[in-house]
């Protein structure tokens, strides 16, 4: 969100945060429905807040991907926090305009469109399934229903089923929100409440927009619709592993994939079109103190500028497979920074959610938090709590 809709809902009045309690299912509970990944047990319920990159990101210079003509990076300030880092034991939790999102909807979406949304909530019950209709947030700081289409949870050939808002769903002008349903894309104009429906083979589960393209995709295939024509073609990108694309990088970006495990991990960069493969080269973390590295990546990976995050199972000074979050230099692969989260942790518990328009990573932590981490400075701070249910947000 900008400094003017930041301003906008600062003014309007913010409902007391509730103290925390336990959250229940995930990204990861969406993620296992890959016939390709081993299964997981049981996870907590991601408040899957999705976030996107600023216009004024980091940029990567023209040589990082070839396909890819950018502007040059502008200077970073060098940073002195460690390599490493770990969250405090208690949260501060700042009042934050997001807070609006745990009151009910005051109005429909037929009958008031956003000229913005800002976020989108699924709420949830103990049973992850959706309880009660998909809130929409505006810049005018009105919460309103989405009551012009229902949607049914996304499955997978084994009837595995998860809900349909998930990271991605929400344009990054806040204008539209594309929904993946079986054999079908469902697009929402949330300015006019208009619904249009684009038939597609499949099952489809994940929802990344990219530019001027809607990526949409299950276990098996992948397919970029035109978001103004509704053509859709197939691509070769793999929906569980492509990164968000930096809003602000134009629509010949290269897309980037985080695959593999431990010693096998790699970022792969794909011609923005066709989806062939321009480079590939092995995600490194000497930077890490011994014994710390990265097993694998999970949930949904975000690039901001030059820098990628995405969430991890890493083996840390403790355990082979904690949970954490790592910063990564989208143009070398190599891991600049990890969030070591621990090892009292549900498996897949705290997905990346985005970055901030000051250069945070947004997470999920539990119990049912939103926190800020700066990898620059170290500092982490909350940012909503007690918001249980799934939430997408525009940048």
């Amino acid at each position: 969100m900008n400094e003017q809709d930041l301003r906008q809902l600062l003014t309007v009045s913010v409902e007391d945060v509730l103290p925390s309690q336990p959250a229940t299912a995930g990204w990861e509970r969406a993620r296992r429905t890959r016939r390709t990944r081993r299964a997981v047990g049981a996870i907590a319920l991601a408040v899957a807040l999705v976030g996107v990159g600023t216009v004024a990101a980091l940029r990567p210079p023209a040589s990082s991907f070839p396909d890819n003509p950018v502007a040059p990076t502008p200077t970073v300030e060098p940073t002195h926090a460690d390599a490493v880092q770990r969250p405090p034991t208690e949260l501060t939790f700042p009042p934050d305009p997001l807070a609006r999102l745990s009151s009910p909807a005051t109005v429909r979406l037929s009958e008031r469109p956003v000229e913005r949304a800002l976020a989108l909530f699924q709420p949830m019950d103990e049973e992850s399934h959706a309880n009660g209709p998909v809130r929409v947030l505006g810049n005018d700081g009105v919460v309103r229903s989405l009551d012009v289409v229902t949607l049914a949870p996304t499955q997978d050939a084994g009837g595995n089923q998860a809900a349909a808002v998930k990271p991605g769903v929400l344009s990054p002008d806040g204008r539209s929100a594309a929904f993946a349903q079986t054999k079908e894309l469902v697009i929402v104009d949330l300015t006019t409440a208009a619904v249009r429906r684009i038939p597609l083979d499949g099952y489809l589960e994940l929802v990344v927009w990219a530019n001027d393209r809607v990526l949409v995709g299950g276990d098996d295939r992948t397919y970029a619709v035109d978001r103004v024509t509704g053509g859709a073609s197939t691509i070769d990108v793999s929906t569980w592993a492509v990164v968000a694309p930096d809003p602000s990088a134009g629509r010949e970006a290269a897309l980037i994939e985080m695959v593999g495990e431990r010693s096998g991990l790699k970022l792969r960069s794909r011609a923005a079109r066709e989806g062939t493969v321009r480079s590939e080269q092995p995600i490194t973390a000497s930077a890490l103190p011994s014994p710390y590295q990265i097993n694998e990546f999970y949930g949904r990976g975000w690039l901001h500028g030059g820098r990628v995050a995405s969430a991890a199972w890493i083996t840390s000074s403790e355990i082979d497979g904690a949970e954490g979050v790592a910063v990564l230099d989208a143009r070398t692969g190599a891991v600049a920074h990890v969030l070591d989260l621990g090892r009292d942790r549900s498996k897949g518990c705290c997905p990346v959610l985005g970055w901030d328009n000051k250069g945070a990573v947004l997470i999920q932590l539990q119990p049912a938090a939103v926190a800020s981490w700066n990898p620059e400075t170290g500092e982490i701070t909350g940012v909503v709590r007690d918001l249980v249910g799934v939430v997408a947000l525009a940048s």
